[in-house]
Parts: structure tokens; C-alpha cells; sequence
């Protein structure tokens, strides 16, 4: 009978039942190796407290501290009418800042009696406010004694782990957990290769694990996160390097344009002349296409840097091939405006088999779910029979229903907003697999790129098409500077009185039952800004129009309108008969109205930087330089306004979109882009560890192509099962 290798034991059998399902069903942890890979967050010196003064709020924290103070207060209330209930509070310091601690009821006595003055422990619990202080309400907390008394297992070394924790499993119960499965580390096989570990001078996985958990150093700390950095970056791009070895031995139909084609045409139409970086794409692109493996590449661009003309130009070429291309929106909204706007592009181009169109003319169909059934049973034959070369929709292209004549390209518009599922769904309707185009206005760092879409080739657009202008950014300090935005609005005058038309974006549409405020207490600023609802659209408007806009068309758009009036509504602006559209972020992507110069964004502060250039991008489009003001109540020194400095200082979204990373953790980004699943990346920074990726990359592309079925390295086989169980594999094949 085989023996369960060590690292696989189910935690049940090692902790107990108890304890290993708090572990799976709050911290997904199941097996030993699951929690020798659960590292800690940070590591407290026995010598140097936390600092009490920076505490998140609502948030799990664990504090090493003393305590300075503790009183026993009687009190009556309807349990204990006599005085006799019972609140013992603690005063613990840091030198850093005070905090309380409250004990109630029963729940006093042990905490009495062991909580004196001058008593060092560790502290865990939610904090909260009461009365303008912060506090823990009934912590859990484990006393730090004397060298003497100490178990030198338990808090060997000087520097304490404190692991991320939940409200029912505290840090250093996860620490005694860890401490008796530190034993199997040992047997833990290493996923590196030897020679490129000792090329890099990377200490085995064993002594990194325990290293990790038990350091009696900084430097043990550093060597260990140095080789468990590696492990992720290197093992991640093994797996999206056999993914792109895989890809590259399936088969596709090579589409190239023929001379004097559609592409040709659509060309000599064009009143303008391509960037040099649409040109330089396409090229790319147009060679991918040439190919007999499919194409998968990743087109970044910022906002307005005409994607929507390359991946065009791709499509009309793999018509020109005898194929059909079909683009993927994420909405019904979006799938209409690339429609018309194809259409308009393409004018006698897109009228295939009508009377009036070009000799090389196609038909351009759009298919979306609410579709009347004649127009819908229209469009599936034209698919059907090869009349349609080009087709634009929703997710209902990737119904049962829907069969294609010869699909060549997919292109796929918002990447980030389709499930890897739906692609793969619709790359299975070609005869075979056909080239994938993917999409996205978000721009990506390199390393994030690398890491999430490691499978694709990356494209980038980062130049704007002439003509279209710069656009001023500035903060708007509303509380500090009250005549700041009164200037806003007569900036917005200004425009209007110009010709021009402008936006006013609010955070909530405003219908929503509001907290009744509470009356009577006197706040700091910087608390009512955090405290008051965000604004939002109906009320914003409702001032405006009272207010500064008097006398101005002012409208109102946001998701729970029904779809015709969004549409009239977008309508009635992008015909300038509406001075002002005053709206949510449902304008974030996609609207296109060349007049509107000018945006105010209300509450800029609790939109994400990402968020703020997506919609900055809808100003400017035209000839007329474009105008943002980003109005907030947050003080100076805040992190919300230093992220708005940020955003006014610069249009480069690639610029952005690092900041933005900086300022978010790694797993969100990951997290989004890995459909659920637990982020992989521990240790792993995407935007700190750039090198490392790249290097790792390098190492996995050279170390796949030698071996592909990873015959010779069995340690890294087993890492890559583990890191790919079904759903991650799966993910991975599709993306």
C-alpha cells in the first residue's frame, strides 16, 4: 500500500477535524503543503511594537503590545439591573498610539487577572470605533513571557510570523499549526531544476520553507522569499509556455489579403492616413494571419488609440482569405455602436448582395440576444452561408444555434469582461481553430501582461490618431477650496457657450434609501467626507439645473433606465441637443462624442485610477482640446488625493495602470483575470519582481522547447499538477 507523500496529508488527519475545517472553508487550506505555503504577512520583532497608529479599519488585525492600563467599570443595564454588570477596559501602547481593548460580562475575569500593567502580548480582533477612539472588542490575545517560562519552540528566534488570519482562526494558532507540520518540509520536492537553482544561487525549497516560518533572521527572510518568488514566477511560466509550445503545434487555415481586395478598398476610402503604430500592429498582426498555427494575440491600446480600425482591417482581410470574422462585445450597447460605426466605415463596402454595393462587398451582421426572431433567423443563414463575412455580437454568437459558413478570426473587444469559457465556446465553431484577436482599453504593465495573458503575444497602440487633442487634467479641492468649484461650473458655462457639450459623472444614480443622517455630533472634515454618501446623479443634477447649469439642457443617464430611453437619451446628446449629460460610469466605455470637451467627475476619490483615464478618454475626442476636473473633499495629505495628482499629472495609462498596481494588492489583479480561482501568487509582486518574470520567463520558454512533456524534471511536473488542478488548467487552455 502506497504511503500519502508527506505534503499531501490531509490536514484533517494532522490538526484534527475542527481546526482543519476552519483552515479549508475560511483560508482554503487542505493539505499539509497547502499551509506550508500559507506565509506570513509580516514579522513582528519581539523588541519593536506595531505601530498602533496606522490600523485599519473593519479589519482583522494582530498587535504585539503591553499593556499600559486596565480598569474593572460596574454598570447597570436590562441583563444586570443591580450595577452589576461588569466592562473591564485595557489600555494597551506601542509608543506608537494607544488602543482599547473591552471586555464584557463574563468574558472579564481571565482577562483581569492575567492583563496587568507592564504585560507584553500579542492582541487579535476587529477594530472599531466608539466614541472617536479606535478599540478591539473582546480580542482574542496570547501572553509574550519571559525568555525563562517561553516555550523556545513556539517563539524561536526573535522575529515573530504573523500569518494572514481570520476572526476564527487568530495568527498564532495558524503559527502552532504550522509549527507541527514544519517536520515535512523537509520531503517538500524541488520544482527548480537543480543547475538553474545553483546558477541563481537559490537556497533548496526545503530550507526556504523553513526559513520562511521559523527565521532567526531578516536575511533567512530574504533568502526564503527570494527562491519562493522564483518557484511561483517560474513555475506560472512553464505552464503558459507548454500552453504556447501546444498552441503552436495546432493547426490553422492561413488567411492571406488578395491584392486588390476588400482591404484594398476599405483602404483607398480611409479619409485619413493609418499612425505609424497602426500600421506597425497590423503588420504584426497580417503576419500572424499568414500562418498555418492560429494566431493569439493581445492588442492594448489606449483609450482612442483606434483599435477598433486595426482589428477592422484584420477582419476584412481574412474575408478577402474566403473566411468570416466575428467580434465579441460585452455588451449589447457596445455590440450596437461597433456595428454602426463598422457600417459607416465601411459604407458601400458592407452592402454584399445589395443593390448599390461594391463589387467586393460583404455583409456585416449583428447578432445580439433580444433581436426580433425574423431579423435574428436572418442573420444565423447569412452566417450560415457564407453571405455575412463579418459579424458583431454579444455572447449569443456562442448559442448551439450559431454555425459559421468558415470562421477564420475571433476578436474579442474588453477582454477582462469574458469568460474564458465563452471563447473557447466560439473558437470551437471554426472547422479549425481559428486566429483569436483579444482586446483591451485597460493597459497592462509588461509583467502583468506576462503573467495573466502569458499565452498571448502582445501588441501595443500607443500613439493617438492625429486630431485628437490633449486633454487638461486638474484636482478639484471642493472642501479646502469651496471658489474652486464654483469655477468648475462656469468652466462647464464656458464650453457650452462655445458650442461645446460636457459630462458630469456621479458615483450612484440616487434613489436608493439613504442611512437617516445622524444629527447632533460634530466631525472632523476628513470623517464627514469619508461618512457621507457618495453623490450621485438625480440630486447632482437636480442642483445643477437649479444652480450653476441654470438655463442649460441638462439630462440624466444611468443603468436602470430602460435600454430605448439610455438610447434616446445618448442620442438627443451625441446630436448636441442635450447641453449636459449628467450619468454614472455606464459612459466609461465606448461612448464616442467628438463635441464634448469638458467632464467633472464628483467624488473622484472613490472611483479606481483605471476607471478615472476610461472615462477622462470620453473628452478630447474631437478637435477641441478636452477639459477633466476631478472634484474631492478629501484633505491634502490623503492617499485618495495623492491618487488623484496622480491621474491629473499624466495621460499615459500605462503610467497609470502601474500606480494603480502599486496601490492595489497583486491578487486583485490576478484574481480578476483568473476566473475565481485562488491567486497562485503568494510572494509574488507583478509590478516589484518585473525582472524576475521576465527572466523566468526567458528560463521557461528555453527549458520547454527542450523538453516539452517535462520527461527529465519530475520535481516540476508534480509543482505544475499542483498549481493547475482541473479549474486552473482549464483556465489556462482557454485563455
Amino acid at each position: 500500500m502506497d504511503l500519502v507523500p508527506a505534503l499531501e496529508e490531509p490536514l484533517k488527519k494532522v490538526l484534527g477535524p475542527p481546526t482543519a475545517k476552519v483552515m479549508a472553508e475560511h483560508l482554503g487550506l487542505h493539505t499539509v503543503g497547502d499551509l506550508l505555503h500559507h506565509y506570513p504577512r509580516r514579522y513582528e520583532e519581539r523588541g519593536q511594537l506595531t505601530h498602533l497608529a496606522d490600523l485599519p479599519m473593519d479589519e482583522h488585525v494582530t498587535v504585539v503590545a503591553m499593556v499600559a492600563d486596565a480598569r474593572l467599570h460596574t454598570f447597570a443595564s436590562s441583563k444586570a439591573p443591580r450595577g452589576k454588570g461588569q466592562r473591564l477596559e485595557v489600555t494597551i501602547t506601542d509608543g506608537s498610539g494607544r488602543l482599547q481593548l473591552v471586555f464584557f460580562g463574563n468574558g472579564v475575569h481571565k482577562p483581569h487577572k492575567e492583563l496587568l500593567p507592564g504585560t507584553r502580548a500579542m492582541f487579535a480582533g476587529k477594530v472599531s470605533v466608539f466614541n472617536r477612539r479606535l478599540q478591539l472588542a473582546h480580542p482574542a490575545y496570547e501572553l509574550l513571557r519571559g525568555d525563562s517560562e517561553e516555550a523556545v519552540e513556539t517563539w524561536a528566534g526573535a522575529l515573530i510570523p504573523i500569518y494572514p488570519a481570520t476572526a476564527k482562526l487568530e495568527s498564532w494558532k495558524i503559527g502552532k499549526a504550522i509549527q507541527t507540520v514544519l517536520p515535512s518540509a523537509q520531503e517538500a520536492v524541488d520544482p527548480v531544476p537543480a543547475t538553474l537553482r545553483e546558477g541563481r544561487g537559490l537556497v533548496p525549497l526545503p530550507e526556504a520553507l523553513l526559513k520562511i516560518h521559523r527565521p532567526h533572521t531578516k536575511a533567512d527572510i530574504e533568502d526564503a522569499r527570494s527562491r519562493l518568488k522564483w518557484d511561483e514566477a517560474f513555475v506560472l511560466q512553464v505552464a503558459l509556455a507548454r500552453r504556447r509550445h501546444a498552441d503552436a503545434q495546432l493547426p490553422a487555415v492561413a488567411r492571406k489579403p488578395k491584392p486588390d481586395g476588400l482591404l484594398t478598398a476599405f483602404d483607398d476610402r480611409l479619409p485619413f492616413t493609418l499612425t505609424e503604430g497602426q500600421q506597425k500592429v497590423s503588420k504584426e498582426i497580417f503576419d500572424d494571419l499568414a500562418t498555418e498555427h492560429p494566431m493569439h494575440r493581445l492588442l492594448q491600446g489606449e483609450v482612442g488609440s483606434g483599435k477598433t480600425m486595426v482589428a477592422l482591417r484584420a477582419m476584412l482581410s481574412v474575408v478577402d482569405a474566403g473566411g468570416q470574422a466575428a467580434m465579441l462585445a460585452p455588451t449589447e450597447v457596445l455590440a450596437q455602436q461597433h456595428h454602426r460605426s463598422i457600417v459607416e466605415m465601411m459604407g458601400e463596402l458592407a452592402e454584399g448582395g445589395m443593390l448599390g454595393g461594391a463589387e467586393q462587398a460583404t455583409k456585416v451582421v449583428v447578432l445580439t440576444g433580444s433581436m426580433g426572431a425574423a431579423a435574428r433567423r436572418q442573420a444565423l443563414l447569412d452566417l450560415v452561408t457564407g453571405e455575412a463575412g463579418i459579424v458583431i455580437g454579444t455572447h449569443a454568437l456562442i448559442e448551439d444555434k450559431v454555425q459559421f459558413h468558415d470562421l477564420g478570426l475571433v476578436v474579442v473587444d474588453e477582454q477582462h469582461r469574458f469568460g474564458v469559457e465563452q471563447r473557447d465556446a466560439l473558437r470551437s465553431k471554426g472547422k479549425q481553430p481559428p486566429h483569436l484577436l483579444v482586446m483591451t482599453a485597460t493597459p497592462i504593465p509588461r509583467t502583468v501582461a506576462m503573467t495573466v495573458f502569458g499565452d498571448l503575444e502582445t501588441s501595443v497602440l500607443d500613439q493617438l490618431p492625429a486630431g485628437r487633442s490633449p486633454i487638461a487634467s486638474h484636482v478639484v479641492p471642493a472642501a479646502d477650496k469651496p471658489h474652486f468649484l464654483a469655477r468648475a461650473w462656469e468652466r462647464v458655462r464656458e464650453e457650452v457657450g462655445n458650442g461645446h457639450q460636457a459630462y458630469v459623472v456621479c458615483p450612484r444614480i440616487g434613489d436608493e434609501e439613504d442611512d437617516p443622517k445622524k444629527a447632533g455630533k460634530t466631525k472632523s472634515p476628513e470623517d464627514e467626507a469619508e461618512k457621507r454618501p457618495p453623490l450621485a446623479v438625480l440630486d447632482v443634477a437636480d442642483q445643477l439645473g437649479k444652480g450653476p447649469l441654470q438655463g442649460l439642457e441638462v439630462e440624466v443617464l444611468h443603468g436602470r433606465m430602460h435600454p430605448d430611453d439610455k438610447d434616446a437619451v445618448m442620442r438627443r446628446f451625441a446630436a448636441g441637443e442635450t447641453d449636459v449629460l449628467v450619468a454614472t460610469t455606464v459612459i466609461e466605455v465606448g461612448v464616442n462624442v467628438p463635441n464634448a470637451t469638458a467632464m467633472v467627475i464628483m467624488d473622484a476619490d472613490r472611483f479606481g485610477v483605471s476607471q478615472l483615464h476610461q472615462l477622462r478618454g470620453r473628452v478630447g475626442r474631437g478637435t477641441a482640446p478636452g477639459l477633466c476636473l476631478l472634484v474631492t473633499e478629501m484633505p491634502e495629505a490623503s492617499a485618495a488625493r495623492q491618487r488623484l495628482n496622480a491621474v491629473a499629472a499624466t495621460l499615459d495609462g500605462f503610467e497609470l495602470s502601474r500606480i494603480d498596481l502599486e496601490q492595489r494588492r497583486e491578487g486583485d489583479v490576478l484574481g480578476q483575470a483568473q476566473s475565481g480561482a485562488r491567486s497562485s501568487l503568494r510572494v509574488l509582486a507583478v509590478i516589484e519582481d518585473e525582472e524576475i518574470i521576465a527572466e523566468a520567463r526567458d528560463e521557461a520558454t528555453a527549458l520547454v522547447a527542450a523538453d516539452p512533456e517535462l520527461e527529465h524534471l519530475p520535481g516540476l511536473r508534480t509543482a505544475l499538477d499542483a498549481l493547475l488542478d482541473e479549474e486552473r488548467e482549464q483556465y489556462l487552455e482557454k485563455g
